[in-house]
């Protein structure tokens, strides 16, 4: 049996921008992408915290060091700069990996630097 466990998650990241008028995305700077264990392009599912809004997208790798949180797209719709995220990326995994996984989790502060993580 395969069991689809959370791999990664970028917990508390603050939107900076919404780009209406884009391609579609979530931008993402590449230091936090690689500290999550998340990779550029990486289907991912986002909830809101702001708004209660969920939605499914991408990433988009963002300039490293920039704190950029951008919604790209379509999903500029479902927040605003300041709202609060928690994006997430699943992996597949066999029962007895998934007893004992242990995600990556990476958590920001209000200007998206890495406040703790744990693995």
């Amino acid at each position: 049996m395969q069991v689809k466990v959370l791999k990664s998650k970028i917990h508390r990241a603050r939107v900076t921008a919404a780009n209406l008028n884009y391609e579609g995305s979530l931008t993402v700077p590449t230091d936090l992408l690689e500290r999550a264990g998340m990779y550029p392009y990486e289907h991912v599912l986002c909830g809101n915290l702001s708004n209660g809004a969920r939605f499914e997208t991408y990433i988009i790798p963002g300039e490293p060091g920039s704190g950029e949180i951008a919604l790209n797209g379509a999903v500029a719709r479902l927040g605003a700069p300041g709202d609060i995220l928690i994006v997430m990326s699943f992996t597949w995994a066999d029962e007895a990996q998934a007893r004992s996984w242990k995600p990556r989790v990476i958590v920001l502060d209000a200007q998206n630097r890495i406040q703790s993580e744990r693995a």
